[in-house]
């Protein structure tokens, strides 16, 4: 299972370069969404992967959890991945120059709060997709594992809540 994680993280990145490729280098944008349009089929292949395995009798595992954590930030965080490989793209193969303004105060503090934001929204995908993993394996094998991922990532995002509201709470001065 672990495997099949990295190949769509791979998979991932290597669809977004060859989006970037073409919409730079070919200067064929349909062609650019096309490729970008591919990740969130990798996420779908990494679902029913997931499933297969499942289904074919392999005992949920920590790897299934992990998967289902990896979809969760795929579709949340996608945009924003993409976004962040654009400019680094134009930054160090186009050598345009990239200024961006360092957030600081109430503007770092709000930029924070959308992260979390992006945060919850992955957590609440990977939750429900643990729970239909849960729901479909049913009384055929232990699910603690899945449960486990879900408490320790649950964890992680009140530690990055608190971490984002001190944004709010405490603004930096510079």
């Amino acid at each position: 299972m672990i495997a099949w994680i990295i190949t769509a993280e791979i998979a991932f990145w290597i669809v977004i370069l060859l989006g970037l490729i073409s919409r730079y280098h070919f200067k064929k944008q349909k062609l650019s969404i096309i490729f970008f349009a591919l990740t969130p089929i990798i996420d779908l292949l990494l679902v029913w992967l997931t499933v297969m395995d499942l289904r074919a009798g392999t005992p949920a595992s920590i790897s299934h959890g992990i998967a289902a954590v990896y979809i969760g930030v795929s579709i949340a965080y996608g945009i924003t991945m993409i976004t962040w490989a654009d400019e680094k793209f134009q930054q160090w193969f186009l050598k345009l120059p990239i200024e961006k303004k360092r957030l600081t105060g109430l503007a770092k503090g709000i930029h924070e709060i959308k992260m979390l934001g992006l945060h919850v929204i992955a957590y609440i995908i990977s939750a429900s997709l643990l729970y239909a993993m849960i729901i479909f394996i049913g009384q055929l094998t232990d699910t603690s594992s899945l449960f486990q991922v879900m408490k320790i990532w649950g964890i992680v995002l009140l530690v990055d809540a608190v971490i984002s509201l001190s944004y709010i709470i405490f603004p930096s001065k510079k």
